[in-house]
């Protein structure tokens, strides 16, 4: 049993694909060589977005693209600006910002997400971990927050960070897997322009 009744689809239905395409931003995307004390920061960072992404890979079929513009899921190394919740701003390690686009690949026309996941580098390589873990879930399709504190996408976390996916948040994404969804089918044409969503 999962958590698949605190999901929200997206305006174009569930957000899900047989394959996600990802891109990871690249060391030297940053600019210049760094130290290295910069050089160990950048390599903990890789480190704990890729055993991250190797959770979800145990569940979806997850291909690593070089070029952005082939991927729907795009991983950047960026503090998220602050949020304004209950009239107070909040920084947060970590955030997830959907699109809902027309794309043709193939000669072909198709409805995609496409997601982009901040991450905060300034974090232990286990709370890295855990925010990619958490942030890469909403990035697959789950728009909502389970409300035990163990899920990899608990809405409050627990006190030791969630570094593995749980049986709930398994079983949640295989519902969300089986439902019926318009992505990655060919579309007639293309039509209107992106709609933004946040989870």
């Amino acid at each position: 049993m999962g958590y698949s009744h605190r999901l929200t689809p997206t305006p174009a239905g569930w957000a899900r694909l047989a394959r996600w395409c990802v891109w990871v931003e690249p060391a030297a995307a940053s600019g210049a060589i760094a130290p290295a004390a910069a050089a160990s920061l950048e390599s903990r960072w890789q480190q704990a977005v890729n055993t991250a992404l190797a959770s979800w890979a145990e569940e979806l079929v997850i291909v690593r693209v070089t070029d952005p513009a082939q991927a729907q899921v795009l991983v950047r190394r960026q503090r998220p600006p602050l949020r304004e919740l209950g009239g107070r701003l909040r920084a947060s390690h970590g955030r997830a910002s959907l699109q809902v686009l027309e794309v043709q690949r193939g000669g072909r026309w198709r409805l995609e997400p496409r997601v982009e996941v901040l991450i905060s580098p300034g974090q232990r390589q286990l709370a890295i971990q855990a925010t990619a873990l958490h942030e890469l879930g909403h990035a697959f399709g789950l728009w909502g927050h389970s409300d035990d504190p163990a899920d990899a996408l608990a809405a409050v976390p627990g006190r030791q960070p969630v570094l593995a996916l749980t049986a709930r948040d398994r079983a949640t994404l295989r519902w969300l897997q089986a439902q019926p969804s318009r992505f990655g089918q060919p579309l007639p044409a293309p039509a209107a322009g992106p709609v933004p969503v946040q989870p």
